[in-house]
Protein backbone atom coordinates (compact mmCIF):
# COMPACT_ATOMS: atom_id res chain seq x y z
CA UNK A 1 0.00 0.00 0.00
CA UNK A 2 1.42 3.48 -1.22
CA UNK A 3 0.70 6.62 -0.58
CA UNK A 4 -2.15 7.16 -2.67
CA UNK A 5 -4.02 4.73 -1.51
CA UNK A 6 -3.85 6.18 2.51
CA UNK A 7 -4.45 9.56 0.61
CA UNK A 8 -7.61 8.43 -1.17
CA UNK A 9 -8.91 7.08 2.38
CA UNK A 10 -8.05 11.02 3.81
CA UNK A 11 -10.22 12.31 0.92
CA UNK A 12 -12.80 10.11 1.76
CA UNK A 13 -13.06 11.04 5.02
CA UNK A 14 -13.01 14.44 3.82
CA UNK A 15 -15.92 14.34 2.19
CA UNK A 16 -18.45 13.51 5.30
CA UNK A 17 -17.95 17.08 5.76
CA UNK A 18 -19.98 18.12 2.90
CA UNK A 19 -22.33 20.70 3.72
CA UNK A 20 -21.05 21.28 6.90
CA UNK A 21 -17.79 23.00 6.91
CA UNK A 22 -18.06 25.82 4.89
CA UNK A 23 -16.66 28.36 5.01
CA UNK A 24 -13.80 26.05 6.11
CA UNK A 25 -12.85 23.70 3.81
CA UNK A 26 -13.61 19.76 3.95
CA UNK A 27 -10.24 17.98 5.35
CA UNK A 28 -9.53 14.26 6.40
CA UNK A 29 -6.73 12.63 7.92
CA UNK A 30 -5.34 9.47 8.06
CA UNK A 31 -2.20 8.14 11.28
CA UNK A 32 -0.61 4.92 9.76
CA UNK A 33 2.20 3.47 12.00
CA UNK A 34 3.74 0.21 10.36
CA UNK A 35 1.78 -0.01 7.89
CA UNK A 36 -1.44 0.23 9.35
CA UNK A 37 -4.04 2.48 10.02
CA UNK A 38 -3.55 3.38 13.16
CA UNK A 39 -6.22 6.73 13.73
CA UNK A 40 -8.73 8.66 11.18
CA UNK A 41 -10.36 11.83 11.47
CA UNK A 42 -11.93 14.41 9.51
CA UNK A 43 -13.52 17.81 9.92
CA UNK A 44 -16.62 17.40 10.72
CA UNK A 45 -18.26 21.32 11.44
CA UNK A 46 -16.90 24.92 10.72
CA UNK A 47 -15.80 25.52 14.72
CA UNK A 48 -14.94 22.20 15.45
CA UNK A 49 -11.85 20.19 15.87
CA UNK A 50 -9.70 19.84 12.18
CA UNK A 51 -9.24 16.74 10.91
CA UNK A 52 -5.17 16.22 12.15
CA UNK A 53 -6.20 16.82 15.78
CA UNK A 54 -9.14 13.97 15.23
CA UNK A 55 -6.98 11.80 14.11
CA UNK A 56 -4.23 12.01 16.16
CA UNK A 57 -6.46 11.84 19.11
CA UNK A 58 -8.26 8.74 17.73
CA UNK A 59 -4.84 6.99 17.31
CA UNK A 60 -3.52 8.32 20.81
CA UNK A 61 0.03 7.01 21.83
CA UNK A 62 0.50 5.23 18.25
CA UNK A 63 1.10 8.56 16.63
CA UNK A 64 4.06 8.56 17.76
CA UNK A 65 6.59 7.76 14.85
CA UNK A 66 3.68 7.14 12.50
CA UNK A 67 3.05 9.15 9.34
CA UNK A 68 0.27 11.50 8.80
CA UNK A 69 -1.57 11.91 5.70
CA UNK A 70 -4.18 15.19 5.29
CA UNK A 71 -5.72 16.13 2.35
CA UNK A 72 -4.65 20.03 2.72
CA UNK A 73 -1.52 21.69 4.35
CA UNK A 74 -2.38 22.14 8.07
CA UNK A 75 -2.92 25.14 9.60
CA UNK A 76 -0.09 27.07 11.44
CA UNK A 77 -2.14 30.23 12.83
CA UNK A 78 -4.97 30.19 15.75
CA UNK A 79 -8.17 31.05 13.98
CA UNK A 80 -11.62 29.06 15.71
CA UNK A 81 -9.01 26.35 16.48
CA UNK A 82 -5.04 26.62 17.81
CA UNK A 83 -2.87 25.84 14.98
CA UNK A 84 -2.32 22.01 13.68
CA UNK A 85 1.13 22.25 12.77
CA UNK A 86 1.90 22.68 16.08
CA UNK A 87 -0.16 19.49 17.17
CA UNK A 88 1.20 17.45 15.21
CA UNK A 89 4.95 17.68 16.23
CA UNK A 90 3.88 17.63 19.30
CA UNK A 91 2.21 13.98 18.84
CA UNK A 92 5.75 12.82 17.51
CA UNK A 93 4.39 12.12 13.90
CA UNK A 94 7.60 11.73 12.04
CA UNK A 95 6.75 12.21 8.70
CA UNK A 96 3.61 14.07 7.04
CA UNK A 97 1.77 13.51 3.52
CA UNK A 98 -0.52 16.29 2.01
CA UNK A 99 -2.45 15.96 -0.96
CA UNK A 100 -2.24 20.02 -1.11
CA UNK A 101 -0.90 23.65 -0.28
CA UNK A 102 -3.52 25.48 1.12
CA UNK A 103 -4.30 28.82 -0.74
CA UNK A 104 -5.78 30.75 2.01
CA UNK A 105 -2.88 33.16 2.50
CA UNK A 106 -3.21 32.74 6.03
CA UNK A 107 -2.03 29.79 5.69
CA UNK A 108 -0.27 29.13 2.46
CA UNK A 109 2.77 26.90 3.22
CA UNK A 110 3.45 28.16 6.82
CA UNK A 111 2.16 24.89 7.99
CA UNK A 112 4.26 23.03 5.49
CA UNK A 113 7.35 25.32 6.74
CA UNK A 114 6.79 25.18 10.41
CA UNK A 115 6.63 21.26 10.58
CA UNK A 116 9.56 20.91 8.10
CA UNK A 117 11.69 23.22 10.40
CA UNK A 118 10.83 20.70 13.33
CA UNK A 119 12.36 18.02 11.03
CA UNK A 120 9.18 16.14 10.13
CA UNK A 121 9.87 14.89 6.80
CA UNK A 122 7.26 16.60 4.24
CA UNK A 123 5.77 14.87 1.10
CA UNK A 124 3.28 17.27 -0.81
CA UNK A 125 1.17 16.52 -3.81
CA UNK A 126 -0.22 12.93 -3.61
CA UNK A 127 -3.81 13.07 -5.21
CA UNK A 128 -3.67 16.62 -5.73
CA UNK A 129 -6.04 16.61 -8.94
CA UNK A 130 -8.32 15.04 -6.16
CA UNK A 131 -8.10 17.54 -3.54
CA UNK A 132 -8.60 20.24 -5.44
CA UNK A 133 -11.46 19.56 -6.92
CA UNK A 134 -13.07 18.55 -3.72
CA UNK A 135 -12.67 22.16 -2.44
CA UNK A 136 -13.36 23.47 -5.51
CA UNK A 137 -15.44 26.04 -4.17
CA UNK A 138 -13.31 26.77 -1.22
CA UNK A 139 -10.18 27.22 -3.45
CA UNK A 140 -12.22 30.05 -5.25
CA UNK A 141 -13.59 31.64 -2.02
CA UNK A 142 -10.24 32.06 -0.36
CA UNK A 143 -8.27 33.56 -3.41
CA UNK A 144 -11.05 35.86 -4.83
CA UNK A 145 -13.51 36.00 -1.50
CA UNK A 146 -15.96 35.46 -4.35
CA UNK A 147 -18.52 32.06 -4.70
CA UNK A 148 -17.86 29.24 -6.85
CA UNK A 149 -20.96 29.36 -9.12
CA UNK A 150 -22.89 26.23 -10.37
CA UNK A 151 -25.54 26.65 -13.14
CA UNK A 152 -27.74 23.51 -13.14
CA UNK A 153 -30.91 22.17 -15.01
CA UNK A 154 -32.90 19.77 -15.95
CA UNK A 155 -33.38 19.97 -19.86
CA UNK A 156 -35.30 17.70 -22.32
CA UNK A 157 -33.45 16.03 -25.56
CA UNK A 158 -34.02 18.94 -27.83
CA UNK A 159 -33.22 21.25 -25.18
CA UNK A 160 -36.20 22.80 -23.65
CA UNK A 161 -36.67 23.08 -19.79
CA UNK A 162 -40.06 23.43 -19.48
CA UNK A 163 -43.58 23.32 -22.04
CA UNK A 164 -45.37 26.52 -23.36
CA UNK A 165 -47.68 26.58 -20.30
CA UNK A 166 -44.47 26.62 -18.24
CA UNK A 167 -44.85 22.65 -17.02
CA UNK A 168 -42.00 21.29 -16.14
CA UNK A 169 -42.70 18.67 -13.74
CA UNK A 170 -40.99 16.06 -14.15
CA UNK A 171 -38.67 16.46 -17.48
CA UNK A 172 -35.90 14.30 -14.75
CA UNK A 173 -36.70 11.50 -12.72
CA UNK A 174 -36.55 10.87 -8.84
CA UNK A 175 -32.58 9.72 -9.05
CA UNK A 176 -31.49 13.18 -10.52
CA UNK A 177 -33.82 14.91 -8.44
CA UNK A 178 -32.18 13.10 -4.98
CA UNK A 179 -29.04 13.72 -6.46
CA UNK A 180 -29.68 17.74 -6.87
CA UNK A 181 -30.76 18.05 -2.93
CA UNK A 182 -27.39 16.70 -2.46
CA UNK A 183 -26.05 19.15 -4.25
CA UNK A 184 -28.46 21.88 -2.44
CA UNK A 185 -26.67 20.03 1.40
CA UNK A 186 -23.35 20.63 -0.30
CA UNK A 187 -23.58 24.47 -1.31
CA UNK A 188 -24.22 27.63 0.99
CA UNK A 189 -26.70 29.43 -1.54
CA UNK A 190 -29.12 28.64 -4.08
CA UNK A 191 -30.43 30.94 -6.72
CA UNK A 192 -33.54 31.59 -8.83
CA UNK A 193 -35.47 34.56 -10.51
CA UNK A 194 -38.51 35.85 -9.47
CA UNK A 195 -40.70 34.39 -12.24
CA UNK A 196 -39.68 31.11 -10.86
CA UNK A 197 -40.90 32.05 -7.71
CA UNK A 198 -43.91 33.06 -9.01
CA UNK A 199 -44.44 30.59 -11.19
CA UNK A 200 -43.47 27.05 -9.16
CA UNK A 201 -43.77 28.87 -5.68
CA UNK A 202 -40.62 26.41 -4.81
CA UNK A 203 -39.60 25.81 -1.30
CA UNK A 204 -35.30 25.31 -1.98
CA UNK A 205 -34.90 23.26 0.84
CA UNK A 206 -32.80 20.11 1.01
CA UNK A 207 -34.70 16.86 1.24
CA UNK A 208 -32.62 14.40 1.99
CA UNK A 209 -33.96 10.19 2.65
CA UNK A 210 -30.74 9.13 5.01
CA UNK A 211 -30.09 12.47 7.03
CA UNK A 212 -31.07 15.55 8.24
CA UNK A 213 -29.64 17.85 5.26
CA UNK A 214 -28.49 21.75 5.36
CA UNK A 215 -30.57 24.32 3.50
CA UNK A 216 -28.97 26.61 1.33
CA UNK A 217 -29.79 30.24 1.78
CA UNK A 218 -32.36 30.88 -0.77
CA UNK A 219 -31.43 34.24 -2.85
CA UNK A 220 -34.32 35.46 -5.30
CA UNK A 221 -33.15 37.73 -7.79
CA UNK A 222 -36.32 40.13 -7.63
CA UNK A 223 -35.56 44.02 -9.13
CA UNK A 224 -38.60 45.86 -8.61
CA UNK A 225 -39.19 43.78 -5.38
CA UNK A 226 -42.54 42.06 -7.02
CA UNK A 227 -42.20 39.09 -4.24
CA UNK A 228 -45.66 37.80 -3.45
CA UNK A 229 -45.89 37.80 0.49
CA UNK A 230 -47.92 34.56 0.52
CA UNK A 231 -44.30 33.03 -1.24
CA UNK A 232 -43.45 29.54 0.25
CA UNK A 233 -39.29 30.79 0.76
CA UNK A 234 -40.90 33.45 2.81
CA UNK A 235 -43.21 31.32 5.41
CA UNK A 236 -40.71 28.08 5.66
CA UNK A 237 -39.32 26.56 9.70
CA UNK A 238 -35.92 26.30 8.02
CA UNK A 239 -32.12 27.79 9.81
CA UNK A 240 -31.28 29.60 6.45
CA UNK A 241 -32.17 33.32 5.34
CA UNK A 242 -34.46 33.92 2.33
CA UNK A 243 -32.13 37.00 0.49
CA UNK A 244 -34.34 39.20 -2.08
CA UNK A 245 -31.71 40.90 -4.17
CA UNK A 246 -33.39 44.29 -5.53
CA UNK A 247 -32.83 47.36 -6.91
CA UNK A 248 -32.65 50.67 -5.25
CA UNK A 249 -35.78 51.86 -6.55
CA UNK A 250 -37.57 49.04 -4.58
CA UNK A 251 -40.88 49.98 -2.55
CA UNK A 252 -40.04 51.03 1.03
CA UNK A 253 -43.15 50.18 1.99
CA UNK A 254 -43.01 46.42 0.28
CA UNK A 255 -39.69 45.90 1.70
CA UNK A 256 -40.62 46.16 5.37
CA UNK A 257 -43.33 43.89 5.23
CA UNK A 258 -41.24 41.38 3.89
CA UNK A 259 -38.86 41.67 6.10
CA UNK A 260 -41.62 41.56 8.81
CA UNK A 261 -41.70 37.68 7.42
CA UNK A 262 -37.81 37.51 8.11
CA UNK A 263 -36.67 38.12 4.80
CA UNK A 264 -33.27 39.90 4.20
CA UNK A 265 -33.73 42.67 1.82
CA UNK A 266 -30.36 43.39 0.27
CA UNK A 267 -30.60 46.31 -2.59
CA UNK A 268 -27.85 45.87 -5.56
CA UNK A 269 -27.15 48.52 -8.32
CA UNK A 270 -28.73 47.18 -11.36
CA UNK A 271 -27.53 47.61 -15.00
CA UNK A 272 -30.22 48.27 -17.48
CA UNK A 273 -32.49 47.67 -15.11
CA UNK A 274 -31.33 44.15 -14.49
CA UNK A 275 -29.63 43.31 -11.18
CA UNK A 276 -25.55 43.64 -11.87
CA UNK A 277 -24.69 39.71 -11.40
CA UNK A 278 -21.19 40.17 -11.20
CA UNK A 279 -21.74 43.10 -8.31
CA UNK A 280 -23.62 40.49 -6.48
CA UNK A 281 -21.03 37.99 -6.28
CA UNK A 282 -18.79 40.29 -4.37
CA UNK A 283 -22.12 40.92 -1.85
CA UNK A 284 -22.52 37.39 -1.48
CA UNK A 285 -18.82 36.66 -1.03
CA UNK A 286 -19.07 39.39 1.30
CA UNK A 287 -21.79 37.44 3.72
CA UNK A 288 -19.32 34.01 3.35
CA UNK A 289 -21.93 32.50 0.68
CA UNK A 290 -18.67 30.07 -0.98
CA UNK A 291 -20.69 28.12 -3.16
CA UNK A 292 -23.78 28.72 -5.25
CA UNK A 293 -26.20 26.93 -7.00
CA UNK A 294 -28.37 28.84 -9.92
CA UNK A 295 -31.23 26.40 -10.49
CA UNK A 296 -32.81 28.89 -13.10
CA UNK A 297 -34.63 29.89 -14.72
CA UNK A 298 -33.88 29.82 -18.61
CA UNK A 299 -33.46 33.89 -18.22
CA UNK A 300 -31.07 33.83 -15.32
CA UNK A 301 -29.37 31.02 -16.67
CA UNK A 302 -28.64 33.19 -19.86
CA UNK A 303 -27.67 36.25 -17.67
CA UNK A 304 -25.13 34.41 -15.32
CA UNK A 305 -23.13 32.82 -17.95
CA UNK A 306 -23.01 36.58 -20.13
CA UNK A 307 -22.19 38.13 -16.68
CA UNK A 308 -19.36 35.31 -16.68
CA UNK A 309 -19.96 34.50 -12.97
CA UNK A 310 -20.01 30.46 -13.64
CA UNK A 311 -17.46 28.14 -12.90
CA UNK A 312 -19.50 25.17 -13.61
CA UNK A 313 -22.08 23.35 -15.21
CA UNK A 314 -24.15 20.42 -14.20
CA UNK A 315 -27.11 19.80 -17.20
CA UNK A 316 -29.60 16.84 -16.56
CA UNK A 317 -31.40 14.96 -19.79
CA UNK A 318 -34.31 13.47 -19.25
CA UNK A 319 -35.39 10.92 -22.07
CA UNK A 320 -38.16 13.16 -23.53
CA UNK A 321 -38.27 15.03 -26.36
CA UNK A 322 -40.89 17.82 -26.80
CA UNK A 323 -41.17 17.81 -30.02
CA UNK A 324 -41.15 21.65 -30.81
CA UNK A 325 -40.17 25.01 -31.14
CA UNK A 326 -42.74 26.88 -28.40
CA UNK A 327 -41.23 25.27 -25.26
CA UNK A 328 -38.90 27.41 -22.64
CA UNK A 329 -35.60 27.24 -23.63
CA UNK A 330 -32.00 26.40 -21.59
CA UNK A 331 -31.27 29.96 -22.14
CA UNK A 332 -33.18 32.64 -22.69
CA UNK A 333 -32.18 35.80 -25.10
CA UNK A 334 -30.06 36.12 -28.16
CA UNK A 335 -26.35 34.43 -28.29
CA UNK A 336 -23.46 34.46 -30.57
CA UNK A 337 -23.77 34.65 -34.29
CA UNK A 338 -21.02 32.05 -34.97
CA UNK A 339 -20.67 29.01 -33.20
CA UNK A 340 -16.92 30.13 -32.23
CA UNK A 341 -18.66 32.36 -30.04
CA UNK A 342 -20.18 29.40 -28.25
CA UNK A 343 -18.87 28.79 -24.19
CA UNK A 344 -16.70 26.17 -24.11
CA UNK A 345 -16.71 23.60 -21.32
CA UNK A 346 -14.02 21.42 -20.47
CA UNK A 347 -12.98 18.40 -17.79
CA UNK A 348 -16.47 16.76 -18.94
CA UNK A 349 -18.02 14.05 -16.50
CA UNK A 350 -21.03 12.19 -18.00
CA UNK A 351 -23.18 10.25 -15.58
CA UNK A 352 -26.21 7.92 -15.17
CA UNK A 353 -29.17 8.75 -13.21
CA UNK A 354 -31.78 6.23 -14.06
CA UNK A 355 -32.70 6.74 -17.63
CA UNK A 356 -31.08 10.23 -17.20
CA UNK A 357 -27.78 11.60 -19.10
CA UNK A 358 -26.00 14.56 -16.48
CA UNK A 359 -22.90 16.50 -18.12
CA UNK A 360 -20.63 18.04 -15.84
CA UNK A 361 -18.16 20.12 -16.94
CA UNK A 362 -16.30 24.07 -16.17
CA UNK A 363 -16.35 26.81 -18.16
CA UNK A 364 -13.53 26.91 -19.98
CA UNK A 365 -13.27 30.83 -20.29
CA UNK A 366 -15.94 33.59 -20.12
CA UNK A 367 -15.71 35.47 -23.09
CA UNK A 368 -19.00 35.37 -23.61
CA UNK A 369 -21.19 37.34 -25.93
CA UNK A 370 -24.71 37.48 -25.09
CA UNK A 371 -26.98 39.71 -23.05
CA UNK A 372 -26.97 41.56 -20.01
CA UNK A 373 -28.28 40.29 -16.02
CA UNK A 374 -31.58 39.23 -14.74
CA UNK A 375 -34.95 39.93 -14.63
Amino acid sequence: MDDKYFMKMALALAKKGQGFTSPNPMVGAVVVNDGRVVGKGYHRAVGEAHAEINAINDAGIASKGATLYVSLEPCNHTGRTPPCSIEICKAGINRVVVAMNDPNPDVNGGGIDYIKSRGVKITSGVCEEEAKRLNEAYIKYVTTKRPFVIVKCASTLDGRIATRTGDSKWISGEESRAFVHRLRHAVDGIMVGINTVKKDNPALTTRLQDMKGRDPARIILDTNLSMPEEAKVLRLDSDSNTIIITGDFAPEDKKIRLEAQSAKIIKTPVKDNLIDLDQLMDKLGSLSITSLLIEGGSRVIASALSAKIVDKVIFFYGPKILGGDDGVPVCKGSGPDLMDGCISVKNINVRRFGDDVMIEGYIEDKEVRGQGSEV
